[in-house]
């Protein structure tokens, strides 16, 4: 079943009938007429149930004894038949910071992750009557959410380097990714997705110094490669200057010193020290 939109008449006219019965009532009982009067006085509290008001994007889904008679969308003062139930359903868009869970990701490595979803009820009588409670229904389907997003991919490519998708470098296709798994579980509930996306993302604490030194040392051993790469072509260069302008002539034995030389104050951590030679170049 879905849902089925209502226009209820306007709640002033009936208001006016209201007073009119309610004074009605009280003109019969001061002119000692009970009966009418007590009749109009009954007649006129049976009418009150009936009364709602509907602000802006909120909603009404009304039943009458377990029958689904509609649901008002439209804000402003309403009167329907006193004996239908009416509950009140916010159209707001609502956030839900989700909680840090712990989870494994693909390769097994513990991480903390949370996400943030931004939400609201499309469809009220699926919201109503598919589900005991949409906004549990809504917590808990978002944790299986992550839960099941983060085992699909790695959170970094240390262990698979040929990964590209990670949780952490691919944020944009997981996120796109988590609207849709979203999207697809609270449809059953009549409820529209907005934006969904990873709000915070970490390693578990058990793991998290051991990956940051990993993380380091692979930083390291990328600046050594590129000083390394740096360094190799500006010593191919300075020899190849020297031999163009005839600086110096070297053998084999002196330009491997020399290129060895080069490469230790190019590759250093520290500033070179420089050492006078006060003899010969052969010395």
């Amino acid at each position: 079943m879905k849902e089925i939109a209502s226009s209820p008449r306007s709640g002033y006219t009936m208001l006016a009938l209201f007073l009119l019965l309610l004074a009605g009532g009280i003109t019969l009982l001061i002119l000692r007429q009970p009966v009418p009067g007590i009749i109009t006085l009954i007649l006129t509290i049976m009418i009150s149930p009936g009364f709602f008001f509907i602000n802006p994007n909120s909603s009404v889904v009304m039943t009458l004894f377990g029958e689904y008679k509609g649901t008002v969308k439209t804000n402003g003062f309403f009167w329907v038949n006193p004996f239908y139930s009416k509950k009140a359903i916010s159209l707001r868009a609502r956030n839900f910071d989700s909680e840090r869970l712990k989870v494994n990701d693909k390769m097994g490595n513990p991480v903390i992750i949370s996400v943030i979803l931004v939400w609201r009820v499309q469809e009220t009588f699926k919201a109503a009557f598919e589900v005991d409670n949409f906004e549990t229904f809504v917590t808990v389907q978002t944790d299986a959410a992550v839960r099941k997003l983060a085992a699909r991919y790695p959170y970094d490519n240390f262990d698979d380097e040929m990964t590209e998708l990670t949780l952490r470098s691919g944020l944009e296709d997981v996120n796109h990714n988590l609207e849709k798994e979203l999207d697809e579980r609270l449809a059953i509930a009549g409820i529209e997705v907005i934006e969904a996306r990873i709000g915070y993302l970490a390693y578990a604490p058990e793991i998290a110094n051991a990956m940051l030194r990993r993380q380091q040392a692979a930083a390291i051993v990328s600046a050594r490669f590129k000083i390394v790469e740096g360094a190799v072509g500006m010593v191919e260069e300075a020899l190849k200057m020297m031999n163009d302008r005839n600086v110096i002539h070297l053998d084999d034995d002196k330009r491997a010193a020399m290129v060895s030389n080069l490469m230790v104050v190019l590759c250093a951590d520290h500033d070179a020290v420089p050492v006078i030679n006060a003899g010969t170049l052969h010395q």
